[in-house]
């Protein structure tokens, strides 16, 4: 079980890029988004790197910021087929507008997109297997500390599930002498279908108890489980809210009533289970 929050962050010297640092964080989300943060020049990488986090991570919110820490070595880039676009569609615009101004080196030079400072990419290209080491590196602490965590909430989520199972054994035999002893007092048979109606949970006792079974089993399971332990705390609180409705008994209620509020204290933890 891993859980879907963790930090890392680590740093490596790459020439002629000085040191650059990698900092990924996630944090709980249905479905696994990457973000990322990447200095101007390399947006080219962001593929390769997405693809190394998505063989580790399943599920969560990551965001990776990555920085120089040194002086890169910049570059005026002339986008020189953009700039003739450019000249053709001032020009053609000159001769059907009849203006005979002409175009400026300044106008030019201000248009959006000719201009811009990169980086050698074929600098990028040779230092990707390095990179790549960095983002591995950093990619093992981050998983590292979710499973940290994910062990934490495994223990919790475990004991949470016990002591459902042995609030509902209380309610289990309460419930059996109380119906037990009601049946006794009532005379006919319609005064006892009447009773059973309204106030028999013993289908609810069965179905919470295959539940919380069931929840029991699958946290030893490997791989993403959150959504589906998410699901099955739902129809624990189905049936626990079902079980309080039909309460005829003030301490029976008392136990659903820690029933419930034990099953959202699990549901708010498997926020945060991959």
């Amino acid at each position: 079980m891993k859980s879907m929050t963790g930090f890392a962050s680590k740093e490596i010297a790459i020439a002629p890029f000085g040191k650059i640092s990698l900092e990924i964080r996630s944090t709980n989300h249905k479905f696994l988004e990457a973000v990322f943060h990447l200095p101007v020049g390399f947006l080219s990488l962001e593929d390769k790197i997405k693809k190394d986090i998505e063989a580790r991570i399943k599920r969560g919110r990551v965001v990776c910021v990555m920085n120089i820490l040194g002086t890169p070595a910049n570059k005026i880039f002339i986008d020189k087929r953009l700039l003739r676009d450019y000249i053709l569609t001032l020009r053609a615009i000159q001769e059907e507008a009849h203006v005979k101004e002409e175009i400026s080196l300044d106008t030019l030079i201000n248009l959006p997109g000719v201009l811009s400072l990169t980086e050698d990419r074929r600098s990028k290209s040779k230092i990707w297997p390095r990179l790549r080491t960095l983002v591995h590196k950093t990619l093992d602490d981050l998983v590292s500390m979710r499973r940290k965590e994910g062990a934490a909430l495994h223990i919790y989520l475990k004991n949470s599930a016990q002591a459902l199972q042995t609030s509902l054994g209380f309610i289990k035999t309460k419930f059996a002498k109380l119906i037990k002893n009601k049946l006794t007092e009532l005379q006919t048979p319609e005064e006892r279908t009447s009773f059973l109606k309204d106030t028999d949970i013993t289908e609810e006792i069965e179905r919470l108890a295959f539940h919380i079974k069931n929840f029991k089993n699958k946290l030893s399971n490997a791989g993403p489980i959150g959504k589906e332990l998410d699901f099955i705390a739902q129809e624990m609180q189905r049936e626990a809210n079902t079980m309080g409705a039909k309460s005829c008994d003030a301490t029976m209620s008392s136990r659903v009533v820690e029933i419930k509020s034990q099953i959202e204290k699990i549901r708010e933890q498997l926020q945060n289970i991959e």
